[in-house]
């Protein structure tokens, strides 16, 4: 078994991977990426369209040229990489077991892990369409990369499942190549991509979306011949009677991301409810020295902050290394985070009290869509210790939150925290006044 050393070891190469190899790479520690795939990049490689790198950059690029810069800063430090290597194992010890063709099983001791192994997509599986099972059922980023990277169409005429960012943007970019897409179909009764691209993707190319409606049947034993949309009431519960068939002889799936965490559960690592580990605010997992970045944590709907929250894994990678790394310092304790009103989750779960001096990022998503509210954090004993009015919140856009307790007014004296979003107190107020 080939053995290597290592500062820190990081699982994946895409944005987030190579962004935080970039950065301990520039205070002279040693850093090893392991990849998979048979190239650096990750996902990024097949989004050929453009959006990206407007904060990271100050400039409008595709996907690709976007993560070209990240490849070209990794060869110009010279930070070693493995590809086609698939990491089997990693221990509490900070071991990382991995294998591929030319050498075999490989074990690489680390004093830190990032881990940035991003995220993958919801099957047909995971919803339980009925059916049979014919051909021409692909996810969204199944079939870009088909037509993306591969050069091939996965059918000709299309329904999409779900108005995922990849699933809009995978509607634009197939009616590009001549194909007709019939409609997006989306059980919510908003779109769960970005608004921008059900603008740019959908509205402006004239691409029906169909809201409140799902998939209930797939027709077709050889070949996908079409598919029956239901509308479902507020529990997502079919409607009898308002059955509608497109004919159609490919249906898309866009119907979420899940963060990839065998490795992180396997490890030891608590998880959270969005699937991602649980970190506190330097991105610490629950076990020492392991780290987490980008879409493994949480799932991103802009690629400039999966750099970015990279960036600062790491950072605090290189903190941990230079002062706890085999030092017993004990925590001053910590705060645990809550997710309350109309919050699904928040990131990170636990802040540590030593930390309250630093500036602490929270990132968050909300149940639904809302308008003139009110986020604010409360202590245990319902005080507000910090608020900010926001004029619109969506599910499908990422809040954050950059708070620095010890300059609030009120102090943190509980162990625990609730992150909320309410109505303003002035639009309750106006709402009372014209009933």
């Amino acid at each position: 078994m080939k053995s290597y050393k290592s500062d820190v070891v990081i699982i994946g190469s895409g944005a987030a991977g190579l962004a935080s190899a970039i950065e301990i790479k520039k205070e002279d520690l040693s850093v090893l990426i392991i990849e998979r795939d048979k190239e650096l990049g990750g996902i990024t490689l097949q989004c050929i369209h453009n959006g990206f790198g407007l904060k990271e950059f100050q400039e409008e690029l595709t996907g690709p040229e976007y993560i070209q810069r990240f490849i070209n800063q990794v060869l110009d430090l010279k930070i070693p990489y493995l590809l086609d290597t698939m990491v089997i194992e990693i221990t509490k010890d900070k071991l990382v077991y991995a294998v591929n063709n030319e050498e075999g099983l490989i074990e690489i001791q680390a004093k830190a892990i990032i881990l940035a192994m991003g995220c993958r997509e919801r099957t047909r599986g995971a919803i339980n369409i009925p059916g049979f099972r014919p051909a021409g059922i692909y996810t969204a980023g199944q079939a870009q990369r088909f037509v993306n990277i591969e050069g091939y169409l996965p059918g000709n005429s299309y329904v999409i499942l779900g108005s995922g960012d990849i699933g809009m943007i995978m509607a634009r970019r197939l009616t590009w190549e001549g194909c007709e897409v019939k409609a997006v179909v989306e059980i919510l009764p908003y779109v769960s991509g970005l608004l921008r691209n059900q603008v740019q993707c959908l509205e402006d190319y004239d691409i029906p979306l169909i809201t409140s409606y799902t998939v209930t049947k797939i027709h077709g034993k050889d070949r996908v011949q079409g598919v029956t949309i239901s509308k479902v009431d507020r529990n997502f519960d079919r409607i009898i009677g308002s059955e509608k068939f497109i004919e159609c002889d490919t249906l898309l799936l866009s119907v979420g991301l899940i963060p990839e965490n065998e490795l992180t559960l396997n490890a030891g690592a608590d998880l959270s409810k969005n699937g991602g580990p649980i970190v506190d605010n330097n991105l610490e997992t629950t076990i020492e020295g392991v780290f987490a970045c980008g879409n493994v944590l949480q799932v991103h709907d802009l690629v400039d902050l999966v750099s970015a929250e990279a960036q600062r894994a790491g950072k605090n990678a290189i903190e941990y290394i230079n002062t706890r790394y085999g030092n017993d310092i004990p925590s001053q304790g910590k705060i645990k985070c809550i997710a309350g009103d109309n919050v699904n989750y928040i990131k990170p779960d636990f802040i540590n009290r030593e930390d309250l001096s630093k500036d602490v990022i929270f990132t968050f998503r909300v149940n639904f869509p809302d308008r003139r509210v009110q986020i604010q954090i409360k202590d245990e004993e319902n005080n507000v210790i910090y608020k900010r009015k926001k004029v619109y919140v969506i599910p499908s856009e990422m809040v954050e939150l950059k708070i620095n307790f010890d300059k609030l007014e009120n102090k943190i004296e509980s162990d625990s925290i609730v992150i909320e979003v309410i109505p303003r107190p002035e639009v309750l107020i106006e709402e009372d006044e014209v009933l």
